[in-house]
């Protein structure tokens, strides 16, 4: 069996090495930015306010440790399979399997979700056009740009991801004057905490971050990752947080959060309530929002594909997964597979479920990959590491609790999304394990 590095070093992959940290940047934030948009109002449907910003603060604080333990081994072992290449190396064929399963469930279940967001935002724009259509007609097009190659794809995701974060700003911008700390004063006290609602919305705080170790999988096309990743994926947690942490608390000092708790575009409900439903700044940033949900789910069409084609190599998945166009180096069948898993998704799923459903893959190959972090420590201390995560072991033993109160939160959440999930993972184990002897 051939770990990842050394299949790398044994054949050329063909895929172009033409990025640098300012396109991380773009496509860390970019995989995340949908998730300022919508989606995390949805904690407030189960929870309270204060119950939902605890979640969102540990979760930051997790997503804060677990970058700099997840920068080492992607800085260290560059592989545009991420996760998966980590756990295959640290804990063997079985580890990267797992990981690479739990990878997989999150990126390809994560873009219908946005779509369907992305749908909502257009619909309320025009009326016109039912937000399923809308949805389909995004979700198609970002797959065709997806195959023109990896320059091209991350100069567009650049473009898109600048323009959503100035949306952000225009809407923060724009609630400043009716900012009032008094709305904080009205919710109920911090006496009424409920851990039950606080378990239930951290899948809702995952989800202003969930994606954003998709930057790895792009490894192989980095110019120089042992310095670049490192500077792109620093500054991309940096910008989500602020982004994350600004949302939340300016909506809350506008609104009922109970108003935005089940919309598929809160932050464009609230403009309207503040400003009218004619208003041109509501409509401006709508129009502008369609960039955040646009970023997100282009880069993560981009990351998912990435991960099947290593998958495919590393004979985890078929092999035709693994072809390359010859023109363009773009992996086009992982495209066009992971895009027909997406738009049945997108079919037969609710938002809220397939938000939880990639939450729970993302959160299980978190604990993974920190499992992973700490073989590879022991395993291989003499590894070349260009950075080394810093104040070990405590600051990783951190990302690693926070990661395991995470998962069991998410299968508590929904446990008939986790027991789907779980059953999809038993076949594939299954099959798996067959595949696996006859290869």
């Amino acid at each position: 069996m051939n770990h990842p590095e050394q299949a790398q070093s044994n054949e050329n992959t063909g895929l172009h090495k033409t990025l640098g940290p300012i396109h991380l940047w773009g496509i860390a934030v970019g995989l995340v930015i949908s998730g300022d948009y919508f989606g995390w109002n949805l904690g407030w449907s189960v929870a309270g306010f204060w119950e939902f910003a605890l979640a969102v603060f540990i979760i930051a604080v997790f997503y804060i440790c677990f970058a700099l333990c997840f920068t080492e081994l992607a800085a260290s072992i560059p592989h545009s399979g991420g996760p998966f290449a980590y756990s295959h190396l640290a804990l063997g064929k079985i580890g990267g399997f797992i990981s690479g399963f739990l990878v997989l469930a999150e990126f390809i279940l994560a873009p219908p979700a946005i779509a369907s967001a992305l749908g909502g935002y257009f619909h309320f724009l025009f009326p016109i056009i039912p937000d399923l259509y809308a949805s389909f007609g995004f979700f198609g097009i970002l797959v065709i740009i997806n195959l023109l190659g990896v320059k091209q794809t991350a100069r567009f995701e650049l473009f898109v991801t600048i323009t959503a974060i100035c949306g952000l700003l225009l809407y923060l911008g724009a609630i400043v004057p009716y900012f009032s700390f008094q709305s904080f004063a009205e919710l109920p006290s911090f006496a009424e905490f409920s851990f039950s609602s606080f378990f239930q919305s951290i899948p809702f705080a995952i989800w202003f971050f969930l994606a954003v170790e998709g930057v790895a999988m792009a490894a192989e096309e980095v110019k120089d990752p042992k310095k670049d990743i490192p500077k792109g994926y620093a500054a991309g947690i940096g910008t989500l947080i602020f982004l994350a942490s600004s949302v939340f608390i300016g909506t809350a000092g506008v609104v009922n959060t109970k108003e935005v708790a089940g919309l598929d575009y809160p932050l464009s409900f609230v403009l309207t309530k503040l400003y009218g439903i004619d208003s041109y700044i509501a409509k401006i940033f709508t129009f502008i929002g369609l960039f955040g949900l646009i970023a997100s789910l282009f880069g993560i069409i981009l990351g998912a594909s990435r991960l099947v084609y290593a998958l495919s190599k590393e004979k985890f998945l078929p092999g035709f997964l693994g072809k390359l166009n010859h023109k363009t180096h773009v992996p086009v069948n992982a495209v066009f597979v992971g895009a027909a898993i997406g738009f049945l998704a997108l079919c037969i799923g609710k938002t809220s479920e397939l938000i939880t459903a990639s939450a729970l893959g993302a959160c299980g190959m978190y604990v993974v990959s920190m499992i992973s972090f700490f073989v590879l420590r022991k395993k291989e201390p003499n590894r070349s590491r260009p950075y080394i995560a810093p104040f070990y072991p405590v600051l990783a033993i951190i990302a690693l609790g926070l990661g395991l109160v995470a998962l069991v939160s998410v299968i508590y959440s929904n446990p008939f999304v986790a027991l789907i999930l779980f059953g999809g993972f038993a076949v594939s184990t299954v099959g798996f394990l067959l595949w696996g002897k006859k290869g």
